[in-house]
């Protein structure tokens, strides 16, 4: 006797089948909502964090925060702000985008499209991978013995060229590896098919695989700038201010050839200082160099969608 089976009795048949495995797959549902946990204790941590930041320096946020903003280091916890901060910050991460950035993507591009998968290559890509866990403080000493003393005559010593380079050093690795992970996530088609219509290499290179992942290393590169503008300890050792300094008649350019300081130096020398009024100033820097670096990523977010529409 022949057994007739309809394309609707297999439908079912299937539905039922993956209906079983889907509520016996328990280590998938354990999987997934530790996942869920792991997230939901990570965005807690982080909403503790900045709400006990708002509140130990709300008395600043709320009573002064325009003069905060406007002015520079005081001794009197009162008077003090975080201008001549936010200043250097801008202005360390311009030097660390203007070096890290270039220099990164293309060491990317030459790892993942021109060596060839050459043995000077993969110790190349292995060196810079261990570079991207080396210690801030290991960068710090390398500025100082080479940006702040040996290349004195160029960066003219402790200053904010001295500081920005040492920290495109020290974000340099992550630039790379990420841009690497992009470029690699290019699909090999695309790379076929441009050949395929009598593209040259640069051609393909620079008109279809660096679009193609313009929007990942956009974001590496992010990434890489709010570890740069976080750092306090490379910049206090090549130099970087925790005091009054002054500019005296110099203007935007010439500061960069000067004394320099930037948020987390400034952050760092309120929290050694005494008394709760200061104290309440590190708070609120804090929130400061919060919401710079939030205004950087969200411009950044904004270019990436721009590519992503463009492409």
């Amino acid at each position: 006797m022949a057994v007739v089976t309809t394309p609707g009795q297999v439908a079912r048949t299937t539905a039922a089948d993956l209906e079983k495995r889907a509520g016996a797959d328990v280590a998938g549902a354990v999987f997934k909502w530790t996942l869920i946990g792991a997230t939901t204790f990570a965005t807690a941590f982080l909403g503790v964090l900045l709400l006990v930041m708002v509140v130990d320096g709300w008395s600043v946020l709320s009573g002064s925060l325009g003069h905060f903003l406007t002015h520079g280091f005081s001794q009197s916890a009162d008077n003090t702000g975080v201008w001549q901060g936010i200043l250097g910050s801008l202005q360390i991460a311009l030097v660390t985008l203007v070096l890290a950035v270039p220099i990164g993507v293309a060491t990317a591009i030459y790892l993942v499209e021109y060596s060839g998968g050459s043995r000077f290559a993969r110790l190349v890509e292995l060196n810079v991978r261990n570079l991207a866990g080396v210690p801030s403080i290991v960068y710090g000493l390398l500025g100082l013995a080479v940006f702040v003393q040996t290349l004195e005559n160029f960066t003219q010593g402790r200053t904010v060229v001295a500081g920005g380079m040492t920290l495109a050093a020290m974000v340099l690795p992550i630039v790379v590896i990420t841009s690497v992970e992009a470029l690699k996530a290019v699909p090999q088609e695309l790379r076929e098919a441009a050949y395929g219509v009598g593209a040259t290499k640069w051609e393909v290179v620079s008109k279809q695989v660096v679009p193609a992942g313009a929007s990942t290393i956009l974001t590496g590169t992010v990434l890489a700038l709010a570890r740069a503008l976080g750092e306090a300890a490379p910049l206090i050792l090549v130099g970087a201010a925790t005091g009054f300094i002054s500019f005296g008649d110099a203007n935007w350019l010439e500061t960069f050839t000067g004394p320099f300081t930037a948020l987390p130096v400034l952050i760092f020398n309120f929290a050694r200082q005494p008394g709760e009024e200061w104290a309440a100033n590190a708070a609120a820097a804090s929130v400061v160099i919060l919401v710079v670096v939030l205004m950087v990523n969200g411009f950044a977010i904004y270019l990436r969608n721009r590519f992503e529409k463009k492409w």
